[in-house]
C-alpha cells in the first residue's frame, strides 16, 4: 500500500529528503507522495520513515493503492534497477 499526505501537512520540508525512492516531492499546495515510487520504505529501512519524521502526523496508507508486503519488494526491487 502506498501512502498519501492529507491536508493537514504543514509543508515543513522535512518528509522529501527522507524518502529513499524519490517519492516526495512539493505539489501545488502540500507535498505528495507519488504512489508509484512508494514502497513504505520496503527494502530500505523497517517502517516509513516520512511517517516517523512527520511532526503532525499527515501521512497515512493509501485506501486506494492496498499493496502487500510481496508487492512491495516487487516495487522496491523494480525502482532499484532503474537507478543502476
Amino acid at each position: 500500500m502506498a501512502l498519501i499526505i492529507h491536508d493537514a501537512c504543514i509543508n515543513c520540508d522535512v518528509c522529501e529528503p527522507e524518502c529513499p525512492n524519490g517519492a516526495i516531492s512539493e505539489g501545488p499546495e502540500i507535498y505528495m507522495i507519488d504512489p508509484d515510487k512508494c514502497t513504505e520504505c520496503v527494502g530500505h529501512f523497517d517502517k516509513p520513515q516520512c511517517m516517523e519524521v512527520c511532526p503532525v502526523d499527515c501521512i497515512t496508507l493509501d485506501p486506494d493503492r492496498v499493496e502487500d508486503r510481496e508487492a512491495l519488494e516487487r516495487k522496491y526491487r523494480r525502482l532499484a534497477e532503474n537507478t543502476v
